[in-house]
């Protein structure tokens, strides 16, 4: 039987709803998770979900001196730091024990994970060469059809009268397209269900005027999506839907969370459509937190960061959403290892998170030359040394970390320019004023998605056992590239 925690307070906040971590009877319900939902006039709100799926608002008033308090997420920590402060020392691991009920219980999560989920479908015009009768097979022209393809996606971000959703670009790419019937290599149609509102669609009896190929209908819960960007080296795509189609089905839906990050062996909630069957969830665990794949959506080869997963995956799920246990995204599912169902992947939130922002950020900026994905070079290469395994008792969980030497600089190059040298050791990015710690080798890729025109960046290195930082640089439209 767990013990009741007393109300606490912090410093800047007092809180205006009380509750209990667990309560003194086996039927009270218990708190399982504490996110940060916005701020308003009176002060910060947390949406506080309960063990039997309630959810509440929690208000943090500002504090006395009529200022905000200054952080956005409240922590176990701080409130073991505040328990120790007023009532005395206890450690750590009694305090949890005392007064913390931990659960393994995944379906509140899991319920708000659904109001970010959809399945996608798209067609792409196809065309084969028709052969025509007693010219001894001879090809007589081409013979069009229209490919039906599925997969899964999440809501990104709810903006006025725009809705964002995330897939893979495979998801909206077909290489077998034609491309003057289909216009390309992209999805000629695009449409998107629901969780609970789903359909499928079914021949309409139509066909197109000008190649023959047959129409589909997609039926009332279908809403309609438009492609904005996507990068075939991501494998990621972001399409836009109308919010009041979507929320004239389901005024609930909502973006979903993106994880600060994941470790090994924590939960791993997939969501998505497999085999066309329906939106469903699965659950595993994180099994590797980076591991390089190689994929090939159009005709070439590429390698793609990765985390692999136990969660089973199957056709159909690609697109889908990855969270952990308390229904942050941690990943988009887009691939699978097909003679083992326990080996499955997903694209690291990581570089879904800068992907994504970075397609957002060239589709807004009033400039109609500039879609898709754009990123920095800065001119060095860099190899990891030192590599380590580090676990942290008091979270938990582990991680490896690695030192992060620069090998070579290129001449006339934006790292040149910094005074940044072969040997030196990068130890973080500060991009427009926010500073990124570094400690694997491919965190300086991830990181440089965030970096658009305009932005500022400033590099801390070790040079010969002195820590120093870089002078600021002002990037330019001219020092990034299109990433495919």
């Amino acid at each position: 039987m767990k013990k009741k925690l007393k109300l606490l307070t912090t410093a800047c906040v007092a809180l205006s709803l009380s509750f209990a971590f667990a309560g003194c009877s086996s039927d009270q319900a218990y708190v399982t998770s504490i996110r940060f939902a916005g701020t308003n006039g009176n002060g910060t709100d947390y949406a506080v979900a309960y063990s039997d799926r309630r959810e509440e608002t929690l208000t943090i008033a500002n504090g006395r001196d009529g200022e905000d308090c200054t952080s956005a997420a409240v922590s176990i920590d701080d409130v073991y730091a505040k328990y120790v402060a007023e009532n005395g020392e206890i450690s750590y691991a009694d305090f949890l024990r005392e007064y913390l009920t931990l659960t393994t219980d995944t379906t509140a999560a899991a319920g708000r994970c659904l109001q970010s989920s959809l399945k996608v479908y798209t067609t792409f015009v196809e065309s084969a060469s028709a052969v025509g009768p007693g010219l001894g097979g001879r090809a007589t022209g081409k013979r069009y059809s229209n490919a039906l393809h599925t997969g899964s996606a999440v809501i990104w971000k709810i903006d006025g009268s725009s809705v964002y959703i995330v897939t893979n670009y495979h998801v909206i790419y077909d290489n077998n397209a034609d491309e003057t019937a289909n216009g390309g290599k992209t999805a000629k149609e695009i449409y998107c269900y629901l969780y609970g509102s789903e359909g499928t669609p079914a021949a309409s009896g139509k066909k197109d005027e000008t190649y023959g190929y047959s129409l589909y209908e997609f039926g009332e819960y279908a809403v309609q999506c438009e492609l904005i960007g996507g990068s075939i080296t991501t494998d990621l795509a972001v399409l836009k839907a109308d919010a009041s189609a979507l929320k004239a089905i389901n005024p609930e839906i909502r973006a979903v969370t993106p994880a600060s990050g994941y470790s090994v062996g924590e939960t791993a909630m997939a969501i998505g459509n497999p085999e066309g069957a329906g939106i469903s969830v699965t659950k595993g665990i994180v099994s590797v937190d980076n591991e390089y794949i190689a994929l090939k959506i159009d005709d070439t080869a590429r390698y793609y960061r990765s985390i692999r997963t136990d969660s089973s995956l199957y056709s159909g799920n690609s697109g889908g959403g990855l969270f952990n246990g308390d229904g942050e995204l941690i990943g988009i599912t887009n691939a699978g290892n097909t003679d083992d169902q326990n080996i499955n992947y997903a694209i690291p939130v990581d570089i879904v998170t800068g992907a994504v922002e970075n397609i957002l950020h060239y589709h807004s900026d009033g400039n109609d030359d500039t879609e898709g994905a754009y990123k920095i070079s800065l001119g060095l290469t860099v190899r990891a040394r030192n590599a380590k395994y580090v676990y942290d008792a008091k979270n938990g969980s582990g991680k490896i970390v690695e030192e992060i030497v620069v090998d070579s600089v290129a001449e006339q190059s934006i790292a040149e320019r910094l005074d940044l040298a072969a040997e030196d050791a990068i130890t973080g990015i500060e991009i427009d004023g926010t500073e990124y710690s570094i400690s694997r080798n491919f965190e300086v890729s991830d990181l440089l998605f965030r970096v658009w025109e305009g932005s500022v960046v400033r590099i801390s290195f070790i040079r010969d056992g002195k820590a120093q930082t870089t002078e600021a640089y002002s990037v330019r439209f001219s020092d990034l590239t299109q990433v495919p």
